[in-house]
């Protein structure tokens, strides 16, 4: 018997905005976020479709494909323990590339592909899925503490699971500091097959 979860709300707001303006992923925090059906303009993920890598073994790297990670979004909570994990004071979101920081969505990079990020504004972001946590990040954090390149290696393996989500977005429009999000959670079950 398969057993379904029931569809569900959460509540969070928005505690900060950043793009990544430059050549690198490292991004920058900003007054406002605009979203287009492309994501963020000017962005270093902006576009509709983008070229497959490393993640999408199945595909000849390089193939166009649907970009799914206009948007990289991230929990206050989870930056917090996953600096304490690392040994250091704080885990800035612009280190590794956040374009957005949530406050109040309990397991925020455990949400599950297909749900809805609505914010109060009416820009909606559709989730894609967990991000996962690599070492370029690890780089970026290591490069902010001098006599630490450990954290190079040891963010992939500590952030697993707390490393965020990416998605695209639905319903484009302007997102401000401040603002509530309901995360609308799909009705859900393990795929028993």
């Amino acid at each position: 018997m398969v057993e379904f979860v029931p569809a569900k709300k959460r509540q969070g707001k928005v505690t900060g905005l950043f793009v990544a303006a430059g050549a690198g992923f490292v991004t920058e925090a900003v007054d406002v976020l605009t979203l287009t059906y492309e994501g963020i303009p000017g962005d270093r993920h902006q576009g509709l479709t983008r070229p497959s890598n490393s993640r999408e073994p199945w595909y000849k790297k390089g193939t166009e494909m649907r970009n799914e990670q206009q948007v990289s979004i991230l929990a206050d909570d989870e930056l917090a323990a996953v600096a304490s994990d690392l040994g250091i004071d704080e885990l800035k979101p612009e280190w590794i590339g956040g374009n957005m920081v949530l406050d109040g969505i309990a397991h925020l990079s455990l949400l599950p592909p297909r749900t809805l990020l609505m914010f109060e504004g009416g820009v909606t972001i559709r989730v894609d899925g967990g991000r996962g946590p690599c070492r370029y990040a690890g780089r970026s954090i290591a490069d902010q503490f001098e006599g630490r390149d450990d954290l190079e290696f040891a963010f992939p393996k500590l952030a697993k699971h707390r490393r965020g989500l990416v998605g695209w977005v639905e319903v484009p429009g302007v997102i401000k500091p401040g603002e509530g999000v309901t995360a609308r959670i799909w009705e859900q079950c393990i795929y028993p097959g």
